[in-house]
């Protein structure tokens, strides 16, 4: 066995004894409740399936509450190939953003405060909502990186909406490089329009 095959091999070994570790402690949750014991939930695990999404999620996978459409050329991006990412943004995605990025606006996370705007409530993270742009990059053919993006907001996204990011070439740019058309809907309602340029090794 050569060395390089220890990484993927311990990999393995790893996500499979985490697996059957978490079957076992499902299986007793079950039977316990069976009996009429209230399960205890661990904070993690409260609230929408989706608050596990980075314990679920494996690197070029997607979770079965996602969406993908994909219209093109599977090989190789080409001028008019479209992708669609839909998702819906829940309260546990709007924390964990504001967690991550330093963003702790109460327009986000303060129920009775964002109640008071013009928005009459709590609402999305606009560069949460556009990130899910860069969600349906990643699911097109080849390396795709990021060159630049503009972005205008045009109506907010709400705790609970399900959005679809698209994604359109619409133009070669050469050496690899595309000009794309990106929007962000809701409904039939573009709550999110702009363009990106893009790198395709």
């Amino acid at each position: 066995m050569s060395s390089g095959s220890y990484p993927s091999l311990f990999g393995v070994w790893s996500r499979t004894s985490s697996m059957l570790f978490e079957s076992f402690v499902e299986a007793n949750r079950a039977a316990i409740a069976s009996m009429g014991v209230p399960a205890r939930q661990d904070e993690e695990e409260v609230g929408d399936p989706d608050r596990r999404a980075e314990k679920r999620i494996e690197p070029g996978e997607d979770l079965p509450e996602w969406e993908v459409a994909f219209h093109g050329d599977d090989e190789a991006l080409e001028v008019g190939d479209r992708i669609c990412f839909t998702k819906t943004l829940t309260a546990e995605d709007v924390d964990r953003f504001a967690a991550a990025s330093g963003d702790t606006n109460p327009i986000h996370l303060d129920d009775e405060w964002a109640s008071e705007t013009r928005f009459g409530g709590r609402i999305v993270h606009g560069i949460l909502a556009s990130g899910l742009i860069s969600a349906a990059l990643a699911r097109l053919p080849g390396s795709v990186i990021y060159l630049s993006q503009d972005v205008e907001f045009r109506a907010p996204v709400r705790l609970g909406d399900r959005v679809t990011a698209e994604v359109k070439a619409v133009e070669s740019l050469g050496g690899g490089r595309f000009r794309l058309r990106t929007l962000v809907r809701k409904d039939d309602d573009i709550v999110i329009d702009g363009e990106a340029v893009i790198l395709v090794d």
